[in-house]
């Protein structure tokens, strides 16, 4: 081969794979098809003969706007080496970005290496993949990560926890301290009655609870009021403290109680305590003690202030809430001392009936609106605050709209008056207000709010979540992106940076990108309006991550596409069975599934090996110019050296129901292919090698774009 044949096989083959001669003559042979693919990365895809260098480079930098479809080219190592480096760095991805890898993980049979995998990666794996004599360990290492990343998956978290379950032999009527350890934060999942009957440890669990239900904090309260914790002290209980009801707070020794809360609001005013959290440990503290010790004087006696008068020391007292209820803050608080030191005031966690009060206040002292170097403290009271009130007040500074905004305290009408007070005053909305206050904020701006953003200033903002918001806002929102990103350079990268705004896109729009084989993540996937997409749209547009609506099946924008299917569509899907019973850990007798040669008499071309959790197959037309070189490359493989042929189907093919498998190729092969006649080009969809000394899997032969047949169809042996 001549000089030009070897440049042409440097550029198309994959670096870090063994090519064999009869290979290079067929790339040789075939670079009018394959070159033009091999076209840079920036675009969505991955310049092979760079590929060396963006694996080679610092983990963090590949990281840095992680993308799926560049990582699903990189060969077998690399990906392996980029995964660990992942867990070394601790790295953290979002939920959209770990699925599309999970999926990858098991295409490339990486999912064995899980104890050097981040936990959060582990979280969104295949769990039937995993072996049964490892299943402990499995569950060890995932629950480290963060459950919350499968807010948009519930089928594969309640998964998660059956397969704990199953682990431990099966659900138990009480929880050692043992399973409890296993379990780690899936306890967050448990009902109230497995709470109330475990062992007392379960107090470790539920500190790891973004947030408990209430009857799960009834059943917390349960074990807190029995013997079982009274060797553990207040401090011990870390977050669960803030769901101490009262009853249970006045069986707590006064020194004892006064103590704690003096630290918990240092703990809140220090920054290191959510509002939410804290004003509900203080509502019920200070309830408890209104009720046994109440100061609180009747109305209508004469002696409004009991306390004496609120000062400047008084509001730095950390048991200010507990010396002033809030009928003594209404008559002990000066206009002077208030308006002086109002941020001292509300860094305090004010209980609802306390900020009332203050905002009744503020009212008298400033009866045209408050001021605005005033507005950048209130932030804690806005969503008290009407949109007529709001009208009365100046916001000209971009520093005001953060401090009303920034935080989750101003809800949907607060949101839209208050940047349309700043909009009045000329103020912008620019990519960076946009990202200070959060791409949720745009849920709640009016459509001609959104349409006032400034198509550069969108662009800046780059991505953000959306997710939340109704049908109607990313209606509008999608529009916005269209036009701000419409001129990307190609699909794929016009892709990349619609994504977060697809969820109002058309179905037009949702069927060119099925057209463009984005090989969409299933988490975007869910903020979609999937309608009227036929299964075979929802099957191209999601490519080798289809699998994933196994796991996401219960969300609600799935659950009601999924209605709307007859059961021979469902089937399609691999989605006809009862989903209330998910699937446990893999047998220890078929593990990651091993070849097994066919039965005498089996028909070897009736096999099929998708990948793992992918519905099953559809047959496959392709381009005459395509089919003869995959199957000359095909019969080329089987001819060079390498691996021996019983490696032919790959090391995890899954055993059937019948008890038969995909077996080694021996003897004479019948390779046949199914082709169209046609001159239309397609692009390759393939996950790439399997590593230095291995062929193309058979799913790789099949990852082509899919035409439609045509009467022209010719079939080869």
């Amino acid at each position: 081969m001549g000089l030009g044949g070897r440049q042409l096989l440097t550029a198309c083959s994959v670096a870090g794979a063994q090519v064999s001669p009869g290979l290079a003559v067929l790339v040789w042979l075939t670079a009018h098809c394959c070159c033009p693919q091999a076209q840079g990365l920036s675009e969505g895809g991955l310049d092979a003969s760079r590929a060396n260098p963006w694996a080679i480079a610092n983990t963090s930098s590949l990281l840095h706007n992680f993308w799926c479809q560049p990582a699903s080219q990189l060969p077998r190592d690399q990906l392996s080496d980029l995964i660990r480096g992942m867990a070394t760095q601790q790295a953290l991805l979002r939920a959209w970005q770990l699925s599309c890898l999970a999926n990858l993980v098991t295409l490339r049979g990486l999912q064995d290496d899980f104890e050097l995998h981040p936990p959060d990666l582990l979280l969104f794996y295949d769990l039937t993949q995993v072996r049964e004599a490892r299943c402990r360990a499995f569950i060890h290492r995932a629950v480290q990560g963060d459950t919350e990343l499968l807010a948009n998956l519930p089928d594969q978290r309640a998964a998660l926890r059956h397969m704990a379950l199953a682990c431990l032999g099966g659900p138990r009527l009480r929880l050692s301290a043992s399973d409890l350890l296993l379990l780690g934060v899936l306890v967050c999942d448990m009902d109230a009655s497995s709470i109330e009957a475990a062992d007392p440890r379960v107090l470790e669990n539920l500190q790891r609870c973004r947030g408990l239900t209430t009857t799960q904090q009834a059943a917390l309260n349960t074990l807190l009021a029995s013997d079982t914790w009274g060797g553990r002290g207040l401090q011990a209980l870390g977050p669960l403290a803030t769901y101490i009801s009262p009853s249970l707070w006045m069986q707590v020794q006064e020194a004892v109680g006064l103590d704690f809360f003096r630290g918990m609001v240092a703990t809140y005013r220090a920054g290191q305590l959510s509002q939410r959290d804290a004003r509900r440990f203080v509502t019920g503290f200070l309830e408890a003690k209104a009720e046994s010790v109440s100061s609180r004087p009747k109305r209508g006696t004469g002696r409004p202030c009991l306390r004496g008068d609120i000062t400047a020391a008084t509001l730095h007292d950390n048991l200010f809430l507990v010396r002033y209820d809030c009928l003594q803050l209404d008559s002990c608080l000066g206009s002077r001392v208030l308006t002086a030191n109002l941020d001292p005031l509300l860094q305090h966690p004010l209980p609802a009936e306390c900020q009332r009060v203050v905002k009744a206040k503020l009212a008298r002292v400033y009866p045209h609106g408050v001021p605005e170097e005033q507005l950048r403290l209130i932030t804690s009271l806005v969503y008290l605050y009407s949109r007529s009130e709001i009208g009365q007040w100046n916001i000209t500074s971009r520093d005001t709209v953060v401090a009303l905004l920034a935080s989750d305290v101003a809800l949907e009408n607060q949101t839209e008056a208050v940047l349309q007070k700043y909009l009045d005053h000329n103020g912008t909305i620019t990519g960076a207000l946009l990202v200070a206050i959060g791409g949720w904020r745009l849920c709640w701006m009016s459509p001609r709010q959104i349409q006032a953003i400034r198509p550069s200033e969108f662009r800046q903002a780059g991505a953000l979540d959306i997710s939340s918001c109704p049908q109607s806002r990313k209606d509008v929102l999608y529009t916005k992106a269209r036009e701000a990103f419409g001129g990307a350079r190609s699909t794929a990268a016009y892709y990349r940076l619609m994504r977060p705004y697809l969820g109002g896109a058309p179905v037009e729009e949702l069927r060119h990108l099925v057209q463009a084989n984005v090989s969409m993540d299933i988490d975007t996937f869910t903020t979609l309006n999937p309608r009227n997409l036929s299964v075979g749209n929802v099957t191209t547009l999601l490519g080798q991550n289809v699998g994933d609506l196994r796991k996401a099946r219960s969300h609600p924008t799935i659950s009601s596409w999924l209605r709307s299917l007859n059961t021979s569509a469902l089937g399609e899907l691999g989605l006809d069975t009862d989903p209330a019973s998910p699937p446990g850990p893999a047998p220890q007798s078929e593990g990651l599934c091993r070849p097994r040669r066919l039965p005498a008499g089996t028909d070897r071309h009736s096999i099929r090996v998708p990948p793992a959790g992918s519905p099953p197959a559809h047959r496959v037309y392709l381009p005459l110019a395509v089919a003869l070189p995959l199957g000359l490359l095909w019969l080329l493989h089987l001819g060079s050296p390498g691996p021996s042929q019983d490696s032919l189907w790959g090391s995890c093919a899954k055993a059937s129901e019948d008890g038969t498998a995909p077996a080694p190729h021996a003897g004479k092969l019948r390779l046949r292919l199914r082709v169209e006649l046609d001159t239309h080009p397609v692009r390759a969809a393939g996950s790439g090698p399997r590593g230095p000394g291995h062929g193309p899997h058979p799913r790789d032969l099949w990852g082509w774009s899919l035409l439609t047949p045509s009467s022209q169809d010719t079939e080869l042996e």
